[in-house]
């Protein structure tokens, strides 16, 4: 990897739910369900400006069918998911490789910051458990999944 990117693979859901040793953490009806990873030399400001982009991504149809309408435009809700295993080199070999994961401490300050950033636009998110072996359960819409790669240096586009 190496290009210190905030990856957020995000999908368009119709519910989703988290669950940790048979209980359930959260859950969300329709909007996005992201399972984020965070690589080593990831910053602050990186997990702002994915926060900015998930709510803004325009993966909602509009009225002609286009994906024109971002999360909030359509009121919907935000379950974010750490996932540590999106970072994986699986360039070589048969076993994945983990050397540009974030180590623990700071991927979840930077998950905790990218929870704080989404929750400070927008009131309806949700998040899994940082750490935990969850159970993730969700209806993907349409189907629509984005691999959502967010670098320092990244600008908006319309």
């Amino acid at each position: 990897m190496g290009e210190n990117i905030l990856i957020g693979l995000l999908q368009r859901v119709g519910w989703g739910k988290v669950s940790v040793s048979g209980r359930i953490i959260a859950t969300i009806g329709p909007g996005l369900l992201v399972l984020v990873g965070v690589e080593r030399g990831d910053s602050v400001a990186v997990a702002a400006r994915l926060a900015e982009r998930l709510l803004a991504y325009r993966v909602f149809g509009d009225d002609a069918g286009r994906l024109n309408r971002s999360l909030v435009d359509v009121g919907g809700e935000l379950l974010l998911v750490p996932q540590f295993t999106l970072v994986a080199d699986t360039d070589q070999g048969n076993r994945p490789g983990f050397d540009a994961a974030a180590p623990p401490a700071e991927a979840k300050r930077l998950f905790e910051h990218l929870v704080t950033a989404a929750t400070s636009r927008w009131p309806r998110v949700r998040t899994g458990q940082f750490g935990g072996d969850m159970e993730v359960e969700l209806v993907n819409s349409g189907p629509v999944t984005f691999s959502l790669r967010v670098a320092p240096d990244s600008e908006p586009r319309s």
